[in-house]
């Protein structure tokens, strides 16, 4: 049973819980129950086990927000497995949930891959995370491993000590040798669907790709070069249809963003030498955590749903 509002008030009040945005009006603030002001938006929705009882709508954007209606991701399907489910992050708009659904499908024609193993989507209820992501706040973005699954019939054991495998090396300036050309088909066909916004992948498996693309090539353009992301590629959705209060992010610039690439990959290679530091600035301000005011006024109701 969905937690009531007052029950997950009370876990932040015991202290037990663990783009482009859109500011929020002193009227949404007013409209924050008094016992969330000023807490960690991670506490409630981190707190929320499934999804709330609303038509599915994303609120914000990827970094901002929550999601309303969210779908959970069967933990096994015909062509994919979810990870880790321990973190209870198989969680998406049902635009996301069709979407891996059809990509596994895809994938599962390629050789040596059964399908994927699919990661972190969202919260149930979207919203800041308790630990990891700052983004994947809205449902639309969902990590898929690149360890090509060899079976679909893991143990939920299994699925919490298994690990992807880093397809990098140099840092992230090249491919190693775990990298195939499949990899590279799954992350065209991940591209190549027409609501993708964009993937993020490190930027040697860019290049790579940059130099070995033939024909149509214009599903490069979608594919960006990211810190990390060896283990996995991130996959983020456009804003669906008549979601008039998601954030898209801005479109890829025109091209297909192979020397912006390249660019990443020289100053892996030659970075630039550190700036001096000035003895006389301040010290950096802590990162401050996410508040509801800082969320969509909506989320407070999606937090309120039962």
């Amino acid at each position: 049973m969905i937690r009531p509002l007052a029950a997950l008030c009370l876990i932040a009040l015991l202290g037990s819980c663990g783009g482009t945005e859109r500011a929020v009006s002193v009227s949404t603030q007013q409209e924050i129950p008094a016992a969330m002001r000023g807490k960690p938006a991670k506490q409630f929705f981190g707190a929320a086990p499934a999804g709330s009882a609303q038509a599915p709508q994303p609120y914000g954007s990827y970094a901002k927000g929550c999601l309303a209606g969210a779908v959970q991701l069967p933990e096994t399907g015909p062509t994919w497995q979810a990870m880790r489910l321990s973190r209870n992050r198989n969680w998406g708009h049902p635009e996301t949930i069709d979407y891996l659904k059809d990509l596994s499908a895809q994938v599962a024609r390629l050789p040596g891959w059964e399908g994927l193993y699919i990661g972190d989507l969202s919260q149930p209820r979207g919203g800041p995370m308790l630990t990891g992501h700052a983004s994947h706040q809205m449902g639309m973005d969902a990590d898929i491993w690149m360890l090509p699954p060899d079976r679909l019939n893991l143990s939920r054991a299994e699925r919490e000590n298994l690990s992807s495998i880093s397809t990098r090396r140099a840092r992230g300036a090249y491919t190693n040798d775990r990298w195939t050309d499949q990899h590279m088909e799954v992350l065209k066909l991940a591209a190549s669907d027409r609501r993708v916004a964009r993937i993020f992948v490190f930027p040697g498996a860019k290049v790579r790709m940059c130099k070995e693309a033939t024909g149509d090539r214009s599903w490069l353009r979608k594919i960006r070069p990211w810190y990390g992301h060896h283990y996995h590629f991130h996959v983020r959705l456009a804003c669906p249809r008549g979601a008039r209060d998601c954030v898209d992010q801005a479109p890829p610039p025109p091209g297909d963003g192979c020397d912006e690439a390249k660019g990443w990959v020289d100053r892996i290679l030659n970075p630039p030498p550190p700036r001096p530091r000035d003895p006389n600035a301040p010290p950096p301000k802590p990162k401050r955590e996410l508040t509801l005011a800082d969320l969509p006024g909506q989320c407070v109701s999606v937090l309120q749903s039962r």
